[in-house]
């Protein structure tokens, strides 16, 4: 994609956060007059190595004053699915809620001792 510029296009970048920081703003930056862009990826799917931080992620911070640039987050409640797909996304969203929750007490309990 080095290189190009879509003009009068309509782009679709799906599964955005498996990208890379450097491969999101690439593509970002290939967006051409009359050009139309949809991104989607769900933050909670991402299949980087370990440590990886994705490419959605950065561009959501970045981006997110720019008035020209529409911003949509769904949750649990927009799954339309099977009513237990919800209910299993829902305990997941919990699940990790709880998970940072605990990570959060731990590292502080750390670096109380640490202290010490």
């Amino acid at each position: 994609m080095r290189g190009r510029t879509l003009d009068n296009a309509f782009i679709i970048l799906d599964e955005a956060q498996n990208t890379t920081p450097a491969q999101m703003k690439m593509f970002l930056t290939r967006i051409g007059f009359g050009s139309k862009v949809v991104v989607t990826g769900d933050a909670t799917q991402k299949d980087l190595a370990p440590g990886s931080v994705s490419g959605m992620d950065v561009a959501l911070k970045v981006l997110k004053k720019v008035d020209e640039i529409g911003i949509c987050q769904l949750t649990s409640s927009d799954v339309v699915r099977h009513p237990l797909v919800q209910k299993i996304v829902k305990a997941y969203e919990d699940y990790e809620k709880q998970e940072r929750k605990g990570n959060k007490e731990k590292n502080r309990n750390r670096s109380r001792n640490w202290k010490r």
